[in-house]
């Protein structure tokens, strides 16, 4: 891919738009189901919980949550239209459950203590303020709650072409030192190992990733 091309590849990943958005969020959709699975089987949700996404895509996943435990309420917010309107379009049989919400992507539209579970995949390279954000998911998060972040290490990103155009990209002691700068106290730290196909190509890659469990 050229440059320009990559360049775009970038701008849609971090906020999907118009038709080439939502061809984009499918394939987001596709290449991170295995790391948003993960990340949803360790926040260990249950039965009657609040649960928030930050940065949902098209939401694709949203019925193999809704399939783990029973009177759920799930939100997923989001910065792209594009995707907030997909999500709203492709789990309407959730409607009664699931609350999709647009924001602008710094403070979290929502009162202290609202949820017992919160998670996000693939969406720390593009967070302006790390540290005041994660204390904005501090702050609505329920004293006993879990947060779950999830990401592609530094050194399998780096060899991403497009991640040289606006990535913030992180190892895990970076991490780690990140989330321990702002409110919250405990973290636990894994790895993971998948072969997935890749953004611009047919072939296939190793990608190895994190999943920080994370509480108050």
């Amino acid at each position: 891919m050229e440059n320009e091309e990559l360049k775009n590849l970038a701008q849609h990943l971090a906020n999907p738009q118009g038709e080439k958005g939502i061809e984009i969020g499918e394939m987001m959709n596709a290449t991170n189901i295995g790391m948003t699975l993960e990340s949803i089987r360790t926040l260990s949700i249950d039965d009657g919980q609040q649960i928030l996404e930050i940065g949902h895509g098209n939401a694709g996943h949203l019925k193999g949550i809704m399939n783990l435990a029973k009177n759920l309420r799930y939100t997923g917010i989001d910065i792209s239209e594009t995707m907030h309107n997909e999500a709203k379009k492709l789990n309407k049989e959730f409607e009664s459950q699931a609350e999709f919400v647009l924001y602008e992507g710094k403070k979290l539209p929502f009162q202290d203590e609202t949820f017992d579970k919160i998670f996000t995949v693939n969406t720390v390279y593009f967070w302006e303020n790390p540290v005041g954000f994660l204390n904005e998911i501090y702050r609505v998060l329920k004293d006993e709650g879990t947060f779950v972040l999830t990401f592609g290490q530094r050194d399998f990103m780096e060899k991403l072409p497009f991640t040289a155009y606006n990535f913030k990209l992180y190892n895990n002691d970076e991490m780690e030192e990140l989330v321990s700068k702002s409110q919250f106290k405990r973290m636990k730290t894994s790895e993971r190992e998948e072969e997935i196909k890749s953004k611009t190509g047919n072939e296939t890659i190793q990608r190895i990733y994190t999943i920080l469990t994370i509480k108050k």
